[in-house]
């Protein structure tokens, strides 16, 4: 009968749930199976998914008919169904659809990496941009463009490479000390601000026509994408979604923390490990795609945690809002600073530094409680 009123007084001095409450959160919720898969349902986390399915819809409809060439709801259709105008299947199915698909995946495959990310080391601040996997796919883009003065598909071959390099680099900065969150954020951290050092000093040995393309890069665009840009990154979160929605349950769980984990027989190392790869991977392709989109991984995980409510990895919702804020920031720097062509960079870094300095203050005022 003592034990209960101690617990009480020490939740406080932790922001994770106990054990007990996280697994009545994991496994509260209705069960629904479909063949031989069984995915559990919860009210409002249900509710948050399709409203933001139908707004992505929405804004999707938006962009295809505003623009300088404006079409109508029926000219789209009879376009993406091969039956439209010379000049509307023009428009839509090779300048407007590749490059809000190509937003879309992004948007998903960041927010995703993101999620698995702040779960992994159970701090708000676990995103491939402040870690530093983004700057290290930045980093291995821009020796391809300023020392191998490589093509286009070689920069983003290269920006995966240097993703995947970096966090190849964490890992074995960790070897011995265990994926602990606050260590991974911190020596992230670290690494990050040595990759930003790097590129900075690359440019400044680049001619200035390598300098400026390197520049443009570095922003983060959706500018003259294509088919290929958004087949590329399709097929990257084709492969590396189902599994993340497969471990996702056992990310709820090993969020409880590592006793509590073990205990419910998750294999936690097994489990981070795989996790980790997947959220690199999915951050990588996305950067070798658009060049760096930032915030959207540290954002949209957060906001969607918010509106569920929910104290575990929600992926398919954060999926989903990443793919919405970046086609909305898109849709903003196309129709707002128009006939200026602005890089979605510069949007999703003015909002996300916003939200930053909002998310730093708001976890000052909760440590200080």
């Amino acid at each position: 009968m003592s034990a209960a009123p101690e617990a009480k007084a020490s939740a406080p001095a932790s922001s994770a749930p106990t054990a007990p409450a996280a697994a009545r959160r994991v496994v509260s919720g209705r069960i629904v199976r479909v063949g031989g898969v069984s995915v559990r349902l919860q009210g409002r986390t249900t509710a948050v998914t399709a409203l933001l399915l139908a707004a992505l819809v929405v804004l999707i409809g938006i962009t295809l008919t505003t623009g300088d060439f404006k079409l109508s709801v029926g000219e789209v259709f009879q376009a993406l169904t091969g039956n439209g105008s010379g000049a509307a299947d023009f428009v839509v199915n090779t300048l407007r659809m590749p490059r809000i698909l190509t937003a879309v995946f992004v948007g998903a495959a960041l927010a995703v990496s993101g999620a698995i990310l702040q779960s992994l080391t159970r701090n708000s601040l676990g995103s491939p941009d402040i870690i530093g996997f983004t700057n290290g796919s930045a980093a291995g883009a821009l020796v391809v463009i300023i020392v191998m003065h490589g093509s286009m598909t070689q920069t983003a071959l290269g920006a995966l490479a240097g993703g995947l390099a970096t966090a190849l680099a964490v890992h074995l900065l960790m070897i011995g000390r265990g994926i602990q969150g606050f260590r991974l954020v911190v020596i992230g951290i670290g690494v990050s601000a040595l990759l930003l050092a790097v590129n900075s000093y690359l440019i400044t040995r680049a001619t200035f026509q390598e300098a400026l393309e390197a520049q443009a890069w570095l922003i983060g665009s959706l500018g003259n994408r294509q088919w290929t840009h958004a087949n590329a990154i399709g097929l990257a979160l084709a492969v590396l979604l189902p599994p993340a929605f497969l471990l996702s349950r056992r990310l709820a769980v090993v969020e409880m923390g590592d006793t509590a984990a073990g205990a419910l027989g998750v294999d936690v190392a097994r489990t981070r490990t795989v996790l980790l790869v997947i959220s690199v991977a999915l951050a990588a392709f996305a950067t070798a795609v658009t060049g760096p989109i930032w915030f959207i991984a540290l954002a949209a995980p957060q906001v969607v945690r918010r509106l569920t409510r929910s104290c575990g990895p929600v992926l398919l919702p954060s999926a989903l809002m990443g793919a919405f804020l970046l086609l909305l920031s898109d849709l903003v720097v196309q129709r707002a600073f128009a006939p200026a062509l602005l890089p979605v960079g510069t949007a999703t870094g003015a909002i996300g530094g916003l939200y930053l300095i909002w998310l730093l203050i708001t976890e000052s005022r909760k440590s200080r409680a």
